[in-house]
């Protein structure tokens, strides 16, 4: 993407604008907290500040969630001065840790992962439905020059799920400054006398990010103007259709993106086909060809106009699951596909592959109506006492993950109010398994 000059950006309209971006992805007067990620740096404490303000117009509370990764000496003075400067804005505040020993390599990917798990989990327990970052303008163009050298970082939009999964099911993320450009947010606190963190690693060569950080300040007397960042087009259903069993059908035309999503779903995960395979099988769907192929754990079966993705089975079986205990008022979720509670001890979650004989006669009638490659990858109860394993059971709800994870993949959500409705019916509600 292309950027405006350095300093091009007018600090004194910064706050309505600002305004107008919050206000078209959230509700007002609402119970629910807004949840903000503040790492203490100048991007993120003009986030607060112009969030803050927002909140106290339209009747909000927002919580400020600071990770501490304990990756620099001075991390613990740096959460402290997020704490402060939150608390000062009127937030709530939460700071939260990574523990645990942390990879010899690829410890960037390993630490993003782990800010965006400990973000989500704390905006869930919160009651939160969306969490704001203070990506800029130019975290995009960095983004784009790192892809263009190998990196597999994925494309900085302005409204996305949360890239963690189970722990981000049901999050958004909204970046409203993504138009806005880092010299323009210092401008701007400057202006009100603001203080802010400036971490060394972004200036540190060993990092991609600060490499292209630096091509970019390098370049930047050629930028030509443009100032609107390029954000990626939605991914649109493009025949794609969700079954409450969590089976998907597909228009041989489906889109790349749209495939994506849908292999990464189904299969209950969270890691993206490699671009090369992804390719591939988008190139056999539009040559018509009838073929099985397994990606992501998804089981892909086209025949003639007709594909259908279903949960590979097979994986299952491989990597053999321990069976999932329930706990009273508690939610569990299974195989990133299902999400159960229940009101009484004793039951565990289990594939059904091996115990399809075991089931009643009209439970194995209802599994029957799958597709022969899935049965075995969908879950039943069991209990110790019980006769035997169950498809469902008094006091333990069941609903399926794939179709609403894959409604907020594809964009299908434009603001908090699609995410804060009736709850989800029940798959067990489905014709197919009634309970």
């Amino acid at each position: 993407m292309q950027l405006t000059p350095h300093g091009a950006g007018k600090a004194a309209d910064l706050t309505d604008r600002a305004f107008a971006a919050l206000d078209r992805g959230l509700r007002r007067d609402d119970d629910r907290p807004v949840a903000l990620a503040l790492s203490g740096g100048g991007d993120s404490i003009a986030l607060l500040r112009l969030t803050a303000a927002w909140a106290g117009e339209r009747g909000r509370s927002l919580l400020a969630l600071t990770v501490d990764h304990g990756l620099n000496p001075r991390s613990g003075d740096w959460t402290r001065f997020a704490r402060d400067a939150a608390r000062a804005a009127g937030a709530d505040w939460r700071g939260l840790v990574w523990d645990g020993d942390k990879p010899t390599t690829g410890l960037t990917a390993a630490a993003r992962s782990a800010r965006h798990r400990l973000l989500a989990e704390a905006a869930r327990a919160a009651g939160a439905r969306v969490i704001l970052f203070a990506h800029t303008a130019d975290d995009v163009a960095e983004a784009d020059l790192m892809r263009t050298e190998g990196s597999t970082l994925g494309r900085v939009r302005a409204w996305s799920p949360s890239p963690v999964w189970p722990e981000g099911r049901g999050l958004m993320l909204l970046r409203p400054l993504l138009n806005e450009r880092r010299e323009t947010l210092r401008a701007w606190l400057a202006s009100q006398g603001a203080d802010w963190i400036e971490d060394p690693a972004n200036s540190d060569p060993r990092f991609g990010r600060s490499r292209a950080r630096r091509a970019l300040a390098a370049a930047a007397p050629h930028d030509a103007g443009g100032g609107e960042t390029a954000v990626a087009a939605p991914a649109g259903r493009g025949g794609i259709s969700a079954r409450a069993d969590g089976t998907i059908l597909m228009s041989r035309e489906v889109a790349s993106r749209g495939l994506a999503a849908v292999l990464v779903c189904v299969g209950g995960g969270e890691t993206p086909p490699r671009g090369d395979r992804l390719a591939r099988l988008t190139q056999r769907l539009r040559a018509r060809e009838n073929f099985t192929a397994t990606l992501c754990g998804t089981r892909i079966e086209a025949a003639g106009e007709t594909v259908v993705a279903t949960r590979e089975a097979g994986e299952l079986a491989r990597r053999a699951p321990s069976p999932l205990a329930l706990a009273p008022g508690v939610e569990a979720v299974w195989d990133g596909r299902f999400v159960f509670t229940t009101l009484t001890e004793g039951w565990f979650v289990v594939p059904a592959r091996g115990l399809l004989s075991a089931l009643s006669p009209e439970d194995r009638a209802r599994i029957g109506a799958l597709p022969a490659g899935t049965r075995g990858a969908f879950p039943v109860l069991i209990r110790d006492g019980a006769a035997g394993p169950l498809l469902a059971a008094p006091g333990v709800e069941r609903r399926e993950l794939v179709s609403e994870r894959l409604r907020l993949a594809l964009d299908e959500t434009t603001h908090e109010d699609d995410l804060i409705a009736p709850p989800w019916r029940n798959a067990a509600e489905a014709p197919i398994f009634r309970d």
